[in-house]
């Protein structure tokens, strides 16, 4: 029998605010233990929450950046379970009704759009951390994290794949970039992403028992757990087996999944509507007000970028990725008037030295600027695509725009009639057997001659001169 697998991912995005949800405790990272608490996010008697304004406006904007209703109701509930990283004994979260509803994300698997539909998009708290590296004989508790604002983002079971679900969480990513309200760190935790995992017998309407996945902390390991699932559960239905409705964690050194728990239902939970909590009434103005905030989405980016600039598709896919690349790109091809140059040398060099330098774009030393200016230099024929490559490292590394770089250097491209059929002569001369080879219709040998020219030139030929020249020459 051939099965279907059923996937859902509840992702949870810690907000971009300075304090934390209820309470003004910082929410910065890599803190000693404990050291960002207060009464009211440890749970002390007789505190009482405050809804933090920030992190309400960044849930609505990403419910607009990803096509959501924007409820003008919302309450926040009790999700009651005790857990020692728990110190209320219960995380205020929000149950029936959510700030977001409905919505949807699209992206692109193997050249085909897909889309995902949300269930709903809901605020609650973070908890803390348990920490037992180093530590014998007991755990210990970081409160830190405790009271952090966090979004859940709930998706349709829509997908199909573990390629597909990595893509879908790399298209969220994307998105909480680009409105600036989560930094999408999968590994300090800002970005979470828990998997419900099932398989169906295909064209079977009912969907199958599920597992919940956790601990995921990369695209990679997102796709490697959902796949070894994929293959548990076909191989337990395939010997005759049920498969158990349970919580499992992705051990990435053995790249297993393994049971941690029974999988609780709703109701485990007893929810009940939060006491210390008014609800939440979004008005229009305030939802027209945090619309006018928003800016050019991914999408609608790519589609500029292939119509205005006339980039491939591909092109402006992979430079739409982040926000901080589009622009770099942008500002590149507006000021070399070269768009097309400006996306090879962006997604070619320039992406290889940020890999090899294990940075981001945003700390890439070679300004926009003065790789416009190098891609000028080339256009107007001052140096040739070659000798750009030298050029761009030397830049890179020193700071030196492209102008000093060549005079520095002597690399100035030749372009003068008389110097090149000069060279092209001593090559002829140092090669009189494959000249003659050449014009007995050997024209394959055109490529050497072109190499040898270019290289007694130390590669400041025009190659294109070359290639006119060569031809006249050797006829």
């Amino acid at each position: 029998m051939t099965y279907e697998p059923v996937i859902g991912l509840e992702v949870h995005a810690q907000l971009k605010t300075n304090s934390k949800i209820f309470c003004g405790c910082s929410t910065k990272f890599g803190q000693g233990p404990n050291s960002q608490t207060c009464p009211v996010c440890i749970g002390m008697p007789g505190v009482l929450p405050v809804l933090n304004k920030t992190a309400m406006d960044f849930i609505i904007k990403t419910g607009l950046a990803m096509n959501c209703s924007i409820e003008p109701f919302s309450r926040f509930a009790r999700k009651n379970y005790f857990y020692p990283d728990l110190p209320k004994g219960y995380q205020i979260s929000q149950f029936e009704f959510p700030v977001c509803k409905g919505g949807y994300v699209e992206f692109m698997v193997d050249g085909k759009l897909t889309k995902v539909g949300l269930t709903r998009i809901h605020m609650e708290e973070d908890a803390g951390k348990n920490l037992h590296e180093g530590i014998e004989g007991a755990s210990h508790v970081d409160l830190n994290r405790t009271g952090v604002p966090l979004m859940e983002i709930v998706s349709e079971p829509d997908i199909r794949s573990a390629e597909e679900a990595a893509e879908y969480m790399r298209k969220l990513r994307t998105i909480l970039r680009y409105i600036d309200v989560c930094d999408g760190n999968m590994e300090e935790g800002s970005l979470r992403c828990d998997a419900n995992v099932s398989l169906r017998p295909v064209g079977q309407k009912e969907f199958g028992t599920r597992a919940e996945l956790k601990n995921m902390n990369s695209f990679k390991n997102v796709a490697k757990a959902i796949e070894y699932e994929i293959k548990r559960q076909t191989q337990v239905l395939e010997d005759g087996g049920h498969v158990v409705q349970e919580t499992r964690l992705w051990d990435a050194g053995q790249s297993v999944t393994l049971s941690m728990r029974g999988k609780e239902e709703a109701h485990d939970y007893r929810y009940f509507p939060e006491p210390d909590l008014v609800p939440v009434e979004v008005s229009k103005p305030w939802k027209d007000a945090i619309l006018a905030t928003m800016p050019e989405l991914p999408d609608a980016k790519r589609a500029r970028f292939v119509s205005e600039y006339g980039i491939p598709e591909y092109d402006a896919e992979v430079l739409t990725l982040s926000k901080a690349m589009a622009s770099y790109y942008e500002e590149v091809a507006k000021l070399s008037g070269q768009p097309k140059l400006a996306s090879n040398w962006v997604m070619g060099d320039v992406m290889r030295e940020l890999k090899n330098d294990a940075i981001e774009i945003e700390d890439c030393p070679l300004e926009p600027a003065r790789l416009a200016g190098m891609l000028k230099l080339i256009e107007d024929g001052t140096i040739s695509g070659k000798i750009a490559k030298t050029v761009f490292e030397e830049m890179y590394r020193s700071g030196k725009d492209a102008d000093t770089v060549v005079k520095e250097k002597g690399l100035v491209q030749i372009a003068d009639t008389g110097a090149i059929e000069k060279l092209i002569d001593e090559v002829m001369a140092a090669n009189p057997d494959k000249v003659a080879d050449y014009r007995g219709g050997k024209v394959a040998l055109f490529g050497f001659f072109v190499g040898q020219v270019m290289k007694v030139s130390g590669g400041k030929a025009s190659p294109a001169m070359v290639n006119d020249l060569l031809k006249k020459k050797l006829a």
